[in-house]
């Protein structure tokens, strides 16, 4: 069996989010596997960037990798006194979370197997990207309202933060 340079890169990246994913569940250094889930992020959006979802790739590495995973290690070097902290299993989390990973491994395994195969995708045909599209409806289309009430919502929320964290409001 032979492999092109293209798939040959996917199960790279394929085997990449599966082995750092392995990783972040069963380490028990939290920096490390902090350090292991951005392998893991970054292995997503690089598989999204072959599923031609050039929007989720950059969404995932933008907010995933750039915001959530930098927030968790701040929170984690930041609240914890020593970088060391190591976790603890007990016998109940491991058999249970292995009960529900392999469930939800055979459901996903029989929702690949059960759906029908795409026709009209031509794998060696280059698409047009999906960004002008989404950018598009949000900015033309009827999704322009709720995007402009979402940014307002958000604004407002960082500003009541803001507020929140000033040392003369905590004081009162």
């Amino acid at each position: 069996m032979e492999f092109n340079p293209q798939q040959l890169v996917f199960y790279l990246f394929a085997l990449l989010t599966i082995g750092s994913a392995v990783i972040v569940v069963t380490i028990k250094n939290i920096v490390y596997a902090a350090f292991s889930l951005m392998v893991t992020l970054f292995s997503v959006a690089g598989l999204y960037v072959f599923l031609q979802a050039d929007f989720l790739a950059a969404t995932q590495v933008i907010v995933y990798v750039g915001g959530i995973l930098v927030l968790i290690l701040f929170g984690v070097m930041m609240t914890s006194g020593r970088l060391d902290l190591k976790l603890k299993l007990e016998r109940g989390q491991l058999f249970w979370g292995g009960v529900v990973s392999l469930t939800i491994f055979g459901l996903l395994l029989s929702v690949i197997t059960n759906t029908p195969q795409w026709e009209n995708v031509d794998a060696g045909a280059s698409q047009e990207p999906t960004t002008r599209k989404i950018g598009e409806m949000i900015m033309k289309e009827e999704f322009l309202l709720p995007f402009e009430i979402a940014s307002i919502l958000l604004l407002v929320a960082l500003i009541g933060a803001a507020l929140i964290s000033r040392k003369e409001v905590r004081n009162e």
